[in-house]
This record gives C-alpha cells, structure tokens and sequence, in this order.
C-alpha cells in the first residue's frame, strides 16, 4: 500500500513537509517499502489516510534513498514512525522508554487514530511530550 502513499525522495522535500504544514501534525513513516514491518505499518496507514486528513497528514521516506536524518533521528530500526507539528518533534510516552519515535508496526487502524488524535490535541496546547492512549509496555503481555 505504499504506492498509495506520497513519498519524500529528499532532505528539501522532508524538511519542507515539516516547516510548510501550520494547522496538521505531519505523521512520517522513515523505512524501506520493501521491508515486511514497513509494510504491515504502511497498510494501516493508508487505511486511515482518509479519516484523519483533517488534522494529519501522512508522508513515507525512504532512509537509504534519504540518509539526511538517519543519525539526527537515531533510524536504525526497519521501520519507524515520528510525528511533527509546526516544525517541532513531538514526542510520545508509550511506555517502553523511548518516546521519540514509534519503531513497530501498528496494525489496528482505531490504536494509530487515536494515536495521532492525543498527538494532536497535545501539540496544539503546545506539549512537546503526550501520554499515548495505550501503554505498550512489555509488562502487561505475561
């Protein structure tokens, strides 16, 4: 389902979908499209492309074709996921400690909407740091 998706194929064009969105958050998938994870992830984000394009908006980058942010952003992990409103890195506290980013597929479409929506409603009160509806904290699955 990536093709559906719009693709970043630069540092500009990254940065530009960052700095030009004033009213939505800016979802950002960095990864590979040929990546099982990323396409797990991919599949639920054209899923909800549609019910959240009022307050999102979703781009796909490839981190071998866009190696700009590789370092900047720590993207080691095959497939990962980071949010941004109004040129500012809005971190998610999940429960597994590291709140920069989402590095696993999510496939519940519902889990990722209300994701996006406590992004949202957290950044436009101007918090660099929301608490995720689900904690996804290892503790819990025994």
């Amino acid at each position: 389902m990536s093709y559906f998706l719009p693709h970043l194929t630069n540092g500009w064009q990254v940065d530009m979908a960052i700095l030009s969105e004033e009213e939505r958050v800016v979802v950002i998938r960095f990864g590979h499209d040929w990546d099982a994870q990323c396409m797990a992830m991919d599949e639920t984000l054209y899923g909800i492309a549609e019910k959240v394009k009022k307050f999102a908006v979703i781009y796909l980058v490839d981190i071998t074709q866009v190696p700009d942010f590789n370092t900047m952003y720590e993207l080691y992990d095959p497939c990962t996921v980071m949010f941004f409103f109004r040129n500012k890195h809005i971190m998610v506290d999940l429960g597994t400690g590291n709140n920069n980013k989402i590095d696993w597929a999510i496939e519940d479409q519902q889990e990722l909407i209300d994701l996006i929506e406590v992004v949202f409603r957290g950044a436009r009160k101007g918090k660099g740091l929301v608490v995720s509806p689900k904690d996804y904290s290892t503790k819990y699955r025994y």
